[in-house]
């Protein structure tokens, strides 16, 4: 019988689920956007909220708490350092998951956007596009200059 045993194995060992767990968190919180598979996206959203509340309040425990979870140095700085003061205001749903419309091509898995709320990864993506076209043609008009 498998009574209160709640959580989705993604066909996995423990080991390698705790890992994936990990990575995917650390990457949540490195790039504030990832693409995942929907049912991993829902598993892991948990772990990455209660980690989210744990860094609003920034004292030793809470940082060795955090460390014995991730275990990157830098992942936890940043998550007490920005995202903590980030979400300090808001009392829970710190992610979303965005469906996507295409399935994964080799697998046929369904795809979905895991996301920090809040953040402006889109913003500096376009920030970052529209430099790169103004260099463009910067470049374009000193060629046309000489």
């Amino acid at each position: 019988m498998r009574h209160r045993k709640a959580g989705n194995k993604l066909g996995r060992t423990t080991e390698h689920r705790i890992a994936m767990r990990r990575n995917m968190m650390a990457s949540l919180f490195d790039h504030e956007r990832i693409v995942t598979t929907v049912e991993k996206a829902k598993a892991v959203r948990p772990y990455a909220e209660k980690l989210i509340t744990l860094s609003k309040v920034k004292n030793l425990h809470n940082i060795r708490r955090a460390m014995a979870i991730l275990q990157d140095e830098t992942m936890v700085k940043k998550l007490f350092d920005e995202l903590g003061p980030r979400y300090n205001d808001r009392p829970g749903g710190y992610t979303r998951v965005l469906r996507l419309p295409k399935r994964r091509l080799g697998d046929n898995a369904s795809q979905a956007i895991f996301e920090l709320v809040g953040n402006n990864v889109l913003d500096q993506q376009i920030a970052a596009a529209e430099a790169a076209a103004a260099e463009i043609e910067d470049d374009d008009d000193d060629d046309d200059e000489e």
